[in-house]
């Protein structure tokens, strides 16, 4: 009797992993990286949700002491003056300064906010499939899959370089949507592939 291949335990394990879901949901989806269109939930006017850990530059047209460099709490929060805790993690920089606006108004006249992410925490992503160096990686904000794969040693002798997913979760699946590449694409500059941006919790697979 064989024993299984190192490829097809890679798979099984990620099928295994991906069955202990809820059953509730429909199936994720599959998709070329190029026909990938994020849910209307998710499009917002700024693709970047503020994290915790960020440092923000909160400025406030004409109010010097208000304005200020901070980080954002572990709670989600930051502290301006004035207004105390102000909820930061989760929203965009726009979403964040037309909030602070918004509490403003009573404190200081034609409030002009903007908000600026000086310091990104970094995306944690994980890497699996036949990388040299597969488990969870932390990346720089703004990294996409090539980088990723550079973080996990490259492929390995075994890999197919037109097999290359990143598993997404989206609302109301149940598994993640498959967003397929091919390293010819992620390496020309045409096409989405070089653009696309990898998130906090996305799973990158090479078969």
């Amino acid at each position: 009797m064989s024993l299984p291949s190192r490829n097809s335990l890679r798979r099984w394990s990620l099928l295994a992993t991906l069955l202990l879901l809820p059953a509730c949901y429909k199936p994720g989806r599959f998709v070329w990286v190029d026909d990938y269109r994020e849910p209307q939930t998710q499009q917002q006017d700024d693709s970047y949700l503020i994290r915790r850990g960020d440092v923000l530059n909160v400025n406030v047209w004409n109010q010097r002491d208000i304005s200020s460099r901070l980080r954002v709490r572990d709670d989600g929060r930051i502290s301006l003056p004035l207004l105390n805790d102000v909820e930061a993690a989760g929203m965009t920089p726009a979403a964040l300064a037309r909030a602070t606006e918004q509490k403003l108004k009573d404190l200081v006249a034609n409030p002009v906010v903007t908000v600026i992410v000086d310091e990104a925490q970094p995306i944690k992503i994980a890497v699996l499939g036949e990388v040299r160096n597969p488990g969870k990686k932390l990346l720089d904000s703004g990294s996409g899959p090539l980088q990723a794969l550079s973080e996990a040693g490259g492929f390995t002798d075994y890999a197919r370089d037109d097999a290359i997913y990143v598993l997404r979760k989206e609302p109301g699946y149940a598994t993640p949507v498959r967003i397929r590449f091919t390293y010819e694409a992620l390496t020309r500059s045409e096409g989405s592939a070089p653009t696309f941006r990898l998130k906090t919790g996305d799973v990158m697979v090479v078969e």
